[in-house]
């Protein structure tokens, strides 16, 4: 800007003293609006997904439900549960909740996640239980067939 003609001191006796422009901080109010007013829409609309999506877990089945407007809802089997894993994070261990990941034989859900579940651990503890009576009502068995020996 110094060289921009308006800055420019107009004759030679005079001698500029000061040269400035406005704070931002004059601004604070809108960059604290700012940062207040976006996330709340954001932060009620995460809180509308969490609190939207649902699961239930029955002798028979797991089913899980989501969605705000438009609602999804998933029935696994019981007996297509493969394997089941429990994971926790640092903070989810904090506040006790966790993670319980299902590996399954159904085609359209061949992994299933429970995300953020309280009690995840006391929860798999008894899915595992269930899928282990579920398989024996049924008759039926999970059967791998791997590359080996072929």
């Amino acid at each position: 800007m110094p060289d921009d003609p308006a800055y420019m001191v107009d004759s030679q006796d005079e001698k500029e003293v000061w040269q400035g422009a406005p704070s931002q901080w004059q601004n604070l109010g809108w960059w604290l609006a700012c940062l207040l007013v976006v996330p709340i829409p954001f932060a009620l609309w995460r809180w509308l997904v969490v609190r939207n999506q649902r699961y239930v877990l029955t002798d028979q089945r797991l089913k899980s439900s989501r969605g705000v407007f438009n609602r999804t809802t998933d029935d696994l089997e019981l007996y297509r549960i493969k394997d089941t894993r429990f994971a926790q994070s640092v903070w989810q261990r904090m506040v006790g909740i966790g993670d319980i990941e299902l590996s399954t034989s159904d085609a359209t859900t061949p992994l299933v996640r429970l995300a953020h579940i309280r009690q995840a651990d006391a929860v798999r503890d008894t899915l595992r239980g269930l899928v282990e009576k579920r398989r024996d009502a049924k008759r039926v068995r999970e059967l791998d067939l791997g590359h080996e020996g072929l």
